[in-house]
């Protein structure tokens, strides 16, 4: 790589002027989240049953005791006979902070379209301990918006949806994102952005992410 080398005084001089720039970024930052927090709520009135571990659960039940829960939307279709390479390497980076989590009145869980048993059988080749779900004979998916009729666009879509379930049981939708909305999720994708050669996506074809694999896949 050719770089622009100078003095370890002007190296600096540069470094507090991005700092400046980053310290804006992160009261901006904070202030996007407050407003994001500060969303309005939609009450969940259908009675969503997903298939997990455990059986037959209302989205309800998924909470745990706790108010909080954050669902990541896996992209898994029925058809498929592994997981999104893609989301697994959001999964990779997920799967380790959820015992965290819980320690701030939150549960997190995945959901997918897959029966379960393709998604408990590739949870275990991955090696991941999240709790994992299937929406199949519910309209879980395409009410949050990450399943499509082929005739819409692709079927799967990735995403990141948040609920709240107060004392009495009732349960709030308060947030989701999609597609570029999850990238700050990805730690590994904020470390790459310190390095030199950032992400380095830029020959990737067809898509950025086409250099991605299951980990169990890179060779090497």
């Amino acid at each position: 790589m050719n770089h622009r080398v100078v003095s370890s005084e002007e190296w600096g001089g540069a470094r507090r002027q991005l700092l400046a720039k980053e310290k804006e970024f992160t009261r901006l930052r904070d202030q996007l989240s407050e407003q994001r927090r500060d969303l309005p709520w939609e009450r969940v009135d259908k009675g969503y049953v997903l298939e997990g571990p455990n059986g037959k659960e209302t989205l309800p039940e998924l909470f745990a005791g706790r108010s909080q829960l954050i669902v990541y939307h896996f992209m898994f279709g029925p058809s498929w006979d592994e997981g999104c390479k893609s989301c697994s390497f959001w999964a990779d980076n997920f799967n380790g902070i959820i015992v965290h989590l819980n320690q701030r009145d939150v549960t997190m869980v995945a959901i997918s379209r897959a029966p379960f048993a393709k998604l408990d059988a590739f949870r275990k080749r991955m090696g991941w301990s999240f709790k994992w779900l299937s929406s199949f004979d519910s309209d879980f998916n395409r009410d949050y918006h990450v399943s499509f009729t082929e005739a819409e666009q692709a079927t799967e879509a990735v995403g990141i949806s948040v609920f709240h379930k107060d004392a009495s049981e009732h349960v709030f939708h308060t947030y989701s994102c999609y597609a570029r909305g999850v990238d700050a999720m990805n730690g590994a994708y904020q470390y790459l952005d310190l390095v030199p050669k950032g992400r380095d996506e830029g020959d990737q074809k067809p898509h950025p992410q086409a250099w991605v694999r299951h980990h169990d896949k890179y060779g090497g």
